[in-house]
């Protein structure tokens, strides 16, 4: 890994050159997604980036260690905090994981719930994604929409869990609590209304010259060395590449929704943009779709008793 030392010498080299002065930033410790786990030392030729060091290593919550001492269940509320911005989407994994382990078998209800409750939480990252990123570049008005958004799906968690971020609402076996009353209507009206917003933000982006200046042609990486450094997710997809875990290998239910895996046809910045724009679209969709056909019935599993055996006398 380059140091500190390597930075502020190849700082040095460029110095000597004649017409050649940059600049040595320290980006951080910052992290999109929780405080302070990655510091970036940077040299910087005007907005160009040279060299680029990560530091890491601040910040370690030591989750891993935590679970040793935790039952399955007690466990829950640990993977909220793995990414504040898609806890459900956490706690998902980690129940699918002990669910398989103890062979439940989850009723359709928690199934379908479980996926309408995911698209959000994806919703809910993409829109701090996007908003932030808005900023970022200079457009503040993107930034103040896509959180009047966000603030609508928090209020969906809180009526489904009570909590608006650490929800804790998906449990092994099914759903925390069962739905609370007019929950259809609170998501009804934002499926109504979401649409024309992403409208909203393409247009104040999408032909922006500020940020087609800033996105077009920057942070290039090839479809190969993606694959090489194990990049996942909208990356790839926006390489070209329709890889997908919930049509690839479906869970909880997903084979029963009908959305598309949207790709692209660049590897910069702006084409990344506009795959997330689609996939809020795509999300949206599959809400929509929980909503209208959700079903009955329980939103926990009968799970088997369990049989200690004696203790040796």
């Amino acid at each position: 890994m380059t140091t500190e030392l390597d930075v502020q010498r190849a700082h040095e080299q460029h110095e000597k050159q004649p017409g050649i002065r940059t600049m040595v930033l320290n980006m951080g410790p910052q992290h999109p997604s929780t405080h302070g786990v990655l510091r970036l030392l940077l040299e910087l030729d005007g907005e160009t980036i040279l060299k680029a060091a990560p530091d890491i290593g601040y910040l370690h919550t030591g989750i891993e260690k935590e679970f040793e001492v935790k039952t399955y269940q007690q466990g829950v509320t640990l993977t909220d905090r793995i990414d504040y911005l898609a806890p459900l989407s956490n706690n998902l994994v980690y129940c699918l994981a002990a669910e398989k382990l103890l062979g439940l078998e989850i009723p359709p209800l928690a199934q379908w719930t479980r996926v309408m409750l995911s698209e959000f939480t994806r919703l809910n990252s993409h829109l701090v994604w996007l908003g932030t990123h808005a900023i970022d570049i200079g457009a503040m008005s993107v930034f103040l929409y896509c959180f009047r958004e966000r603030e609508e799906i928090l209020r969906v968690f809180e009526m489904f869990s009570g909590q608006r971020m650490m929800t804790s609402y998906f449990r092994i076996g099914g759903l925390a609590l069962p739905h609370p009353r007019g929950w259809q209507k609170r998501v009804k009206d934002f499926v109504d209304i979401f649409s024309s917003r992403v409208d909203e933000y393409e247009e104040l982006l999408t032909n922006n010259r500020i940020w087609t200046g800033r996105t077009k042609g920057v942070g290039f990486i090839s479809l190969e060395d993606m694959l090489d450094l194990g990049v996942t997710g909208p990356m790839l997809r926006a390489a070209g590449l329709a890889i997908d875990i919930r049509k690839d290998a479906p869970y909880s239910s997903y084979e029963k929704f009908d959305f598309t895996v949207p790709t692209g046809t660049g590897n910069d910045v702006f084409t990344r943009y506009q795959l997330r724009v689609e996939e809020m679209r795509q999300s949206l969709r599959i809400i929509k779709q929980a909503l209208e056909g959700m079903p009955s019935g329980s939103h926990q599993a009968d799970a088997p008793g369990i049989v200690l055996p004696d203790r040796e006398k």
